[in-house]
């Protein structure tokens, strides 16, 4: 006899209009209680499978479906999302996307008031998923003040109100800060032991999320999925954190998956191959003794390698909304031909610095300065015609009717002749160009988003959290264009919370908070020093040498 809670068997599924399957002959069993992590490569179907789980498809998306569905023996394609929402809550990836109300507690109650529930239940499962997600202080506040990650936690909670059996999540860490991701997952980690909640989650930043699932199911078009236990699949599938990363490369058995099981490799010397410590003084190229030859190897240069020319100044600069000040007196300078990312708590200003510097906010006090364009006077169209701009929604740039279309608007608008096949070519959306960006993945029109934003030749270029919804391997190929346009001498601003990737790409890191700046500096020199907005290799080695798995892959091969 099975404990199964979820069952699909042989199940083909075609999104309206598309000529190939988002999932095809696909079969699953969950256990009830079971703690499932979803990945896989951007566009393999993951947000497809939640959304078979409550009825979303097909009732709401259309298409055409094959195979049989269970959810806690019911079945979702013949009852419907409506019927389902009591056993399955879905929290989207986008958490806008769901509410309804203006004011937290009342988006929290909508559900439970269509239910028809009792006022006295209503108010005790308030407050109850208020505090499973330690959201308690922002009951009174309306929604559209909150940060992304703020969003996403009342999107959290207001699922939790109903008591579902089954808990589905888009990729909910994929806008919050380490700290606060870290705070979501233990609350999903304690429903899931303490209630025994089923809970299925889809996400890219693996490292987040791997210590905690009972299984990883992964998904490749053209593959057969890949399920079992973490550690069996991280070996075997090409798309790893950087802590599994490190692990394989070095061989270390079982392979670790929390910075406490890697220390004891490192503790006990099992990193023969590139064991060392940082020898160089501050201001050169810190050096890693070789344990073969002894000799000094380089690995980069603590401080930018860049001495450029400013591009874009902040001076004194403060703003607030609705009389709670966010910057208060910050001063910024960012310089032609470098990489800097913004990193911070959720509410620490990123997202604020970015329209500032776009001209899309004003500042009550100071000065921002955006390539000789006083963003006080300079109108939009004079700004967007030097700076490209990528927000946290890439659905906002999107309207025309194909992804070629996109870049061809661009370009018209700036007058250039048609164009943009090496653009979707390097973006990995060849194959997308006549189609509808609104039929794509959210990574998949992250990417046309970026595409329609590069094909005008910006000079100074601007993205709000970059990599949401994107695998590791479109991150790696974000990250080689972004380079290139650098190298160039354009201006890169971004805003994340992937301490991967500021790690990987970065020049510099600016660490927000309290609306000012607290720190700034070359990236390896920030991150390696902090305790929270730092790499997982910089955490596992303690040492500024090692910041990414790159660093580990010079050393070992003496480079």
């Amino acid at each position: 006899m099975t404990n199964d809670i979820i069952s699909l068997h042989n199940v083909t599924y075609t999104y309206p209009g598309s000529e190939r399957a988002a999932l095809s002959g696909f079969s699953l069993n969950v256990e009830e209680g079971e703690f499932l992590l979803v990945t896989g490569v951007s566009g393999a179907g993951k947000s497809t499978l939640l959304r078979l789980l409550n009825g979303l498809v097909p009732h709401f998306y259309g298409g055409e479906l094959s195979g049989s569905i269970r959810v806690a023996g019911r079945d979702p394609v013949g009852v419907g999302p409506g019927e389902m929402s009591d056993t399955v809550g879905l929290v989207f990836q986008d958490p806008e996307a769901q509410f309804v109300a203006e004011a937290v507690e009342d988006e929290m109650a909508f559900a439970m008031e269509n239910a028809g529930l009792p006022l006295p239940t209503m108010r005790k499962r308030v407050e109850e998923a208020l505090n499973a997600l330690g959201i308690e202080h922002l009951r009174s506040r309306r929604v559209n003040t909150l940060s992304g990650g703020e969003r996403q936690r009342v999107a959290i909670a207001a699922v939790l109100t109903l008591q579902p059996r089954v808990l589905v999540l888009d990729e909910p860490t994929s806008q919050l800060d380490p700290q606060s991701a870290e705070e979501v997952l233990d609350s999903l980690v304690k429903l899931n032991k303490d209630l025994g909640l089923t809970i299925v989650l889809s996400e890219h930043r693996l490292e987040r999320v791997v210590e905690h699932a009972d299984r990883i199911l992964y998904i490749a078009p053209g593959s057969e999925p890949v399920i079992g236990p973490p550690r069996e699949v991280l070996a075997a599938i090409p798309l790893s954190p950087p802590l599994a990363q490190v692990g394989k490369l070095l061989g270390w058995n079982p392979l670790p998956l929390t910075i406490k099981e890697a220390r004891k490799f490192v503790s006990s010397g099992q990193w023969s191959v590139v064991s060392g410590q940082a020898v160089g003084k501050r201001g050169q190229g810190p050096g890693v003794r070789d344990q073969n030859t002894g000799g000094e190897i380089q690995i980069e240069n603590l401080k930018s390698k860049i001495e450029n020319a400013q591009a874009i100044s902040l001076h004194d600069v403060w703003f607030g909304y609705g009389g709670r000040e966010v910057l208060r007196g910050l001063s910024l300078d960012l310089c032609a031909g470098e990489i800097t990312a913004l990193m911070g708590r959720n509410g620490a200003g990123k997202t604020t610095i970015l329209k500032l510097i776009l001209g899309l906010l004003k500042p009550s006090r100071g000065r921002v300065q955006t390539l000789t364009l006083d963003t006080r006077h300079a109108s939009l169209d004079q700004i967007s015609r030097q700076v490209g701009y990528v927000p946290q929604q890439p659905d906002v740039l999107l309207f025309a009717d194909t992804v070629q279309g996109e870049i061809d608007f661009t370009r018209r608008a700036h007058h250039l002749p048609p164009d943009g096949a090496a653009l979707l070519a390097d973006l990995g959306l060849t194959r997308y160009r006549e189609h509808d960006p609104r039929d794509l993945s959210v990574g998949e029109r992250q990417r046309v988003a970026l595409a329609a934003v590069l094909a005008s030749g910006p000079q100074a270029v601007i993205l709000d959290e970059p990599t949401r919804g994107l695998d590791y391997g479109q991150k790696d190929a974000l990250v080689e264009i972004l380079r290139r346009l650098r190298d160039e001498g354009r201006t890169i601003v971004l805003a994340t919370h992937d301490v991967e990737l500021a790690a990987h790409l970065a020049d510099r890191v600016v660490l927000l908070g309290d609306g000012d700046i607290i720190a700034d500096g070359p990236s390896r020199e920030v991150m390696s020093g902090s305790l929270v907005f730092s790499s997982q290799v910089s955490k596992l080695f303690r040492d500024p040498a090692f910041v990414t798995v790159e660093d580990v892959v010079r050393v070992r091969r003496g480079a």
